[in-house]
């Protein structure tokens, strides 16, 4: 049966994790695809060549995705692009594509528009977006609603490709979504279930090139909710977001809160995670869905994670049993606030994950004493307000990577009486120094905390390396 792709003249931007899938499915579809991709290395080679078999056109190298200097353009004939979403709004390829009227879609709006294609079931979709701890609450999500008996599957920037979700040969119940600021800047189509804005920090502002432009597509995820737009009662700015959406008709706004919820929001009382938002006459009653030390781990920021979690499965008429249940089941991934171990009386915790300000933020706030392993690349972020407000948990600090010096200065300003030590390498070799320093600064009930408020590509491949070398140095000490 022919698609609405049939013949039609497609130019995929990027290769890669997203654009491989979207080459295939719209060849698969009857489209004529060509792909460019800046870059020519060995892995790039690999996936043309795959590519090429099928008959997909690949243009490698050619200046297309470059910022500067001259561009390729649009190749001949293009009717749509499909762009990777790492690709900025400012390439020269999507400038020529407005100048042509020629639309631009990422690969989340690829997947929304071919929901139900080929007879399959258009499952709805439950949109997780934020700053930080998106991956976190789409797996909490997951895990609850399997609890719950519905096929479902935790998609997007993680697990199963969203293209693939909606073509392949599962039909599933609901999905649980986790979006990027990226991912939503390209779907301009997108309207969700129910969906939530985590929490809102300065991010990626190389890209969207200002603070209200990032939260502008991070607000995108609201937009046509059908039932529940879920917002962090904290964090004014989300809700906010929920206040300028254009959403369906009796399309709630729910919050959600580590304090006593109100009406319409989900919070905790007494060490329970209640809900006040899907139950009946919620001025005056509240449904008990699970025990704090349900939360795995139950630090304040992860509490939280469950919390958004629960309220879009609640959205979704899951039942409190289902809540408490596959917070029980959910084991959160490695490099993520995670215990290591306890070595001499003193914890040793990984969250190498916290690349940024925000989720160092809300790492510090789970534990005290703390020796802090901190630094790798800023990203333009600057420190002072996260030094301030950790500065009477420090029992300690050892910076680490290129910019470590600006983190540094900040706890000249705000904690200078914190003993710190400024390892002055970037080399790989410099974790099991640091955790050795680090072990020197503690004493019995510390926590020993790489939370580094940076990127890692300094010193490692990624997070997941810098994360596996803290562990690997910690499990050195205790031998």
């Amino acid at each position: 049966m022919p698609s609405e792709f049939s013949g039609k003249h497609v130019t995929v931007a990027g290769l890669g994790v997203s654009g491989v899938p979207a080459a295939k499915v719209l060849h698969g579809l009857g489209a004529h695809v060509t792909v460019v991709n800046d870059g020519a290395d060995e892995r790039a080679r690999t996936q043309a060549a795959e590519l090429e078999a099928l008959g997909v056109t690949v243009r490698l190298g050619d200046g297309t995705a470059s910022d500067s200097g001259s561009a390729a353009g649009l190749p001949e004939g293009t009717e749509l692009i499909v762009t990777a979403p790492g690709w900025k709004p400012t390439k020269p390829l999507f400038t020529a594509a407005e100048q042509a009227g020629v639309p631009v879609w990422g690969d989340v709006e690829l997947a929304w528009r071919l929901r139900g294609h080929g007879g399959r079931k258009a499952a709805p979709w439950l949109a997780v977006t934020g700053t930080n701890g998106k991956t976190t609450t789409v797996q909490m999500l997951a895990s609850i609603l399997e609890a719950a008996g519905l096929r479902t599957a935790a998609v997007g920037n993680i697990g199963v490709s969203l293209l693939d979700a909606v073509t392949g040969d599962t039909e599933y119940d609901v999905l649980a979504v986790e979006l990027s600021s990226y991912q939503l800047h390209w779907a301009p189509s997108l309207r969700a279930h129910s969906a939530v804005v985590l929490n809102l920090a300065a991010d990626h502002l190389d890209w969207h090139g200002s603070m209200e432009a990032y939260a502008a597509d991070k607000g995108r995820v609201y937009e046509g909710n059908q039932v529940a737009c879920v917002y962090n009662v904290a964090d004014r700015a989300t809700e906010d977001l929920v206040r300028a959406a254009d959403v369906e008709e009796g399309c709630r706004a729910v919050g959600f809160t580590l304090g006593t919820p109100g009406p319409s929001q989900l919070g905790v009382v007494e060490g329970l995670l209640v809900d006040r938002a899907f139950v009946e006459d919620r001025h005056k009653n509240a449904q008990e869905l699970a025990e704090v030390s349900d939360v795995n781990p139950p630090a304040p920021h992860n509490i939280a994670n469950a919390l958004a979690a629960a309220a879009l499965a609640r959205a979704y008429g899951v039942p409190a049993a289902a809540v408490r249940d596959g917070l029980r089941a959910f084991t959160p991934d490695a490099h993520r606030i995670a215990h290591v171990a306890d070595v001499d009386g003193v914890a040793y915790v990984d969250d190498s994950k916290a690349t940024n300000t925000h989720a160092a933020e809300a790492s510090l706030a789970a534990y005290e004493p703390i020796v802090w392993i901190a630094g790798g690349l800023a990203k333009g972020a600057t420190f002072d307000g996260l030094v301030a407000g950790a500065a009477k948990r420090l029992r300690g600090a050892v910076l680490i990577g290129a910019d470590r010096a600006l983190i540094r200065e900040a706890l000249a300003r705000h904690a200078p009486e914190v003993p710190v030590v400024d390892l002055d390498r970037t080399d790989t070799g410099a974790m099991p120094q640091a955790v050795r320093e680090a072990r020197r600064l503690a004493e019995p009930g510390d926590t020993v905390l790489l939370a580094p408020a940076c990127a890692s590509m300094d010193m490692f491949t990624n997070y997941n390396k810098r994360g596996d070398a803290f562990a690997e140095a910690v499990r050195e000490l205790g031998a």
